[in-house]
């Protein structure tokens, strides 16, 4: 679509924040990035000095780095905080001194000066009360932004609040964890909005707020008390899931985050295995990795139950899959996972689950170019397929033996695995198995392998209407 507007006018594409992208949409940004030099796009990205750009150096790419603002330039800017009227000599050289060209600073310092009473507002300019020494300046920009904070008083417990549901946060949800009226919690985020520490979208109930800058919001959240910080994470987390099923729904990392930041680890590791699900469907393998990981992660802080073995089982189960499209179908992790899973399906006696644990160690061993070891798995597939009698596990392990037995040299056999397959196959019930099983739809798996061996059978024709 990018590509498709540039070719009738020329574009400008600009992406705030690389430092905070996921792979997802950095994947994407490299093909417009591919593409850029043969259309009429301009691609302009922000970025932190710790981000890493996947595409390289290349002509067509010119990096600039932004150094701290220069003396003229902080000037200029606490003229705008300060609404054009002059400062001071003294007050605009400890400004400048302070703030080193940092321009958040140069903005927190400023008003900090100018709310602290130190100052008389004139025609055009400002004059001193007393010595600036007499005023307690913040020396870090972190003290900086808590001391604006501690003086919005009331307002700073909306503002923590805000600052644990995320960078944004919209109105209902606050309004649905925050202990206030109404009327009163509106108010005080009009504060906030005044003092710019949040900036305002839309109206209430429909508003959205988000904070003006990153580091505003970590300043406030860090003020927190650890035991506060789990308590809202845990009101904010039983919030989503009573009263907005749509969000937990199409966001379960979001719950699962502030489940885990809760210490409730039980419903995390749930949520974590959701969004793991969820990412993989929509062909975020990347992000899948990392959720099903993190559930993993917060799962050893839980006792070592059945229970407890049962969800490890399923993150391993569906880590499996998302590892071979990530990092190679032969890769040792794939390895570890897949054996990991054996062994607790031994543990629980879950049965049911063994069937895609050795789907996926037949896959590594077939990559692995293991084919004696593939073999026999398959065949325990195809065993344990006959006796439990379902349409699904007996596609998946005719498909099975019949890419090992491809690669081992039995053509006819291999082929008629392939044809038993794909007479089992149907779109309508059997395309979900590809989220399961590595993103391989069966039905066309079957069909371009068959073709394959047709064609080394000697039917090119019939090898050529397979494909």
């Amino acid at each position: 679509m990018v590509l498709e507007v540039a070719e009738h006018q020329p574009l400008l594409l600009i992406v705030e924040d690389l430092h905070w992208v996921d792979p997802t949409t950095l994947e994407r940004l490299s093909l417009v990035v591919d593409q850029a030099p043969t259309t009429a796009l301009c691609v302009l990205g922000t970025c932190r000095p710790e981000f890493q750009a996947p595409w390289g150096s290349r002509s067509c790419l010119t990096q600039l780095t932004l150094r701290h603002l220069t003396r003229p330039h902080v000037e200029q800017l606490i003229g705008q905080v300060s609404g054009g009227k002059t400062l001071p000599a003294e007050v605009m050289r400890h400004l400048v001194e302070k703030t080193d060209g940092v321009p958040l600073f140069v903005e927190e310092l400023t008003k900090t000066v100018l709310e602290s009473g130190l100052l008389i507002a004139g025609e055009g300019q400002y004059t001193l009360t007393g010595p600036v020494s007499a005023v307690a300046i913040p020396t870090t920009l972190q003290d900086s932004l808590m001391a604006r904070l501690d003086r919005l008083v009331t307002a700073k417990g909306v503002a923590q609040l805000g600052a644990t549901i995320g960078r944004q946060c919209f109105y209902e949800l606050l309004h649905a964890v925050a202990d206030l009226e109404d009327a009163t919690l509106q108010h005080e985020l009009r504060r906030l909005v005044d003092a710019e520490v949040l900036y305002q979208r839309g109206v209430p109930p429909q508003a959205t707020y988000v904070f003006k800058h990153a580091l505003i919001q970590d300043a406030a959240y860090q003020s927190l008390l650890k035991s506060t910080r789990q308590q809202y994470h845990r009101q904010i987390a039983q919030v989503l899931q009573a009263q907005f099923p749509d969000t937990a729904a199409t966001q379960p990392e979001l719950l699962a985050h502030h489940y885990t930041e809760a210490g409730l680890s039980a419903p995390a590791v749930g949520f974590w295995y959701q969004a793991g699900q969820h990412a993989s469907q929509r062909s975020a393998h990347v992000e899948a990795v990392a959720y099903l990981t993190k559930g993993l992660d917060v799962l050893a802080a839980l006792p070592e139950t059945p229970e407890r073995a049962r969800h490890e089982l399923a993150l391993q189960i569906a880590l499996g899959p998302v590892l071979m499209i990530t990092r190679g179908h032969g890769g040792p992790d794939v390895e570890r996972v897949y054996n990991r899973a054996r062994v607790l399906c031994q543990q629980v006696e879950e049965t049911a689950q063994v069937f895609p644990v050795l789907w996926g160690l037949w896959q590594f061993y077939l990559f692995r170019a293991e084919y004696q070891t593939s073999h026999e798995l398959g065949q325990q597939l195809l065993s344990l397929a006959h006796s439990a009698q379902d349409p699904a596990l007996l596609l998946m392990a005719h498909d099975a033996l019949g890419t090992t037995l491809l690669f081992q040299g039995p053509l006819a056999a291999s082929l008629t695995h392939f044809e038993e397959a794909i007479a089992l196959y149907d779109p309508q019930q059997h395309r979900a198995l590809a989220v399961l099983y590595a993103g391989e739809d069966l039905g066309v798996v079957c069909r371009g392998l068959a073709a394959f061996t047709l064609w080394f059978l000697g039917y090119p024709d019939q090898a050529l209407a397979r494909v």
